[in-house]
């Protein structure tokens, strides 16, 4: 959902009536004075890759839409052809049960809204993301998120939300990687899957339901994020692609594989909470008869 998340940051300026997005007003609001440093050519390229005209089209055209809905306008403005393997394998919604769904996390953006999209329609928009609070300033989104601030001094407020969202009545979307997926040995591959997923699946006795979807990003993300992350910058510079990658990825066909539900009892104590975590995740890669996409 990283994508999303900068769309988010864009949008919390200027949430007018046409919830139009300005890059001008966000520079100017984190720079102040500063702002009439940066050249005219910075700014006017800062706009085409958040493409601020077709996102601020897509928002005003969608503005009546919230929750499954809106997320089902995304995929079909994104263009996205699905095909789902193992569909049978999507619990009951009259089963009575609540179940955490987990995914990996290729593209930053069109899988989680193809998911949501699915999930939202599958059981009647009863889920919920565990997403970075910034994404609650997009309107259609927000009444399918709960929103978890991990950075400054709210971040005392994470397990509350967390909390919140196992506690509730709904069922979870979660990508335990936190990042996108990035080029990991000749692979895309997501990065090591955090625990939480698996300790308050166990907590509140929810069965996990493993997902994997297909996809990838240009060389260009790869290539930045690689050097990101050798030069040791803190700030998530190739997020500020991710936007522009996901209208390279519009018009494709993407694969969505649904493994069988996975009962929260397996998690006991033959390993670790880390250890079941990556357990799931090697699971997701091998339903799909897959180890990650390679990079070609």
């Amino acid at each position: 959902m990283l994508f999303l998340q900068l769309l988010s940051m864009i949008g919390n300026m200027v949430q007018n009536v046409q919830k139009t997005i300005d890059i001008e007003k966000v520079l100017r609001s984190k720079m102040g004075g500063k702002v009439k440093y940066v050249p005219r050519f910075v700014i006017n390229w800062l706009k085409r890759l958040a493409h601020e005209d077709e996102v601020n089209a897509f928002l005003w055209e969608n503005r009546d839409k919230e929750g499954t809905s809106w997320l089902e306008a995304c995929v079909k403005y994104l263009d996205m052809d699905i095909s789902i393997e193992g569909e049978e394998n999507l619990p009951d919604k009259h089963d009575g049960k609540l179940y955490t769904f987990v995914s990996n996390h290729p593209l930053g953006g069109q899988d989680g809204v193809c998911l949501g999209a699915i999930i939202g329609r599958r059981y009647d928009g009863k889920f919920r993301y565990l997403v970075n609070d910034l994404l609650m300033f997009l309107p259609g989104l927000r009444p399918v998120c709960i929103g978890i601030n991990k950075t400054g001094r709210q971040a005392r407020d994470f397990p509350r939300m967390v909390e919140m969202g196992f506690q509730s009545d709904n069922h979870i979307l979660m990508f335990p990687a936190g990042l996108n997926s990035r080029l990991i040995g000749g692979r895309i591959h997501d990065l090591p899957w955090k625990k939480t997923f698996v300790t308050k699946s166990v907590q509140y006795q929810r069965d996990v339901v493993p997902i994997y979807f297909s996809g990838r990003n240009s060389k260009r993300f790869y290539r930045i994020a690689k050097w990101q992350k050798i030069i040791g910058l803190k700030v998530n510079i190739a997020m500020l692609f991710l936007v522009d990658e996901m209208y390279k990825n519009r018009h494709k066909h993407f694969r969505v594989v649904v493994g069988k539900p996975i009962p929260w009892q397996t998690f006991d104590n033959r390993k670790k909470p880390v250890e079941w975590a990556k357990y799931v995740e090697d699971r997701v890669y091998e339903q799909a008869g897959t180890l990650g996409l390679r990079a070609e």
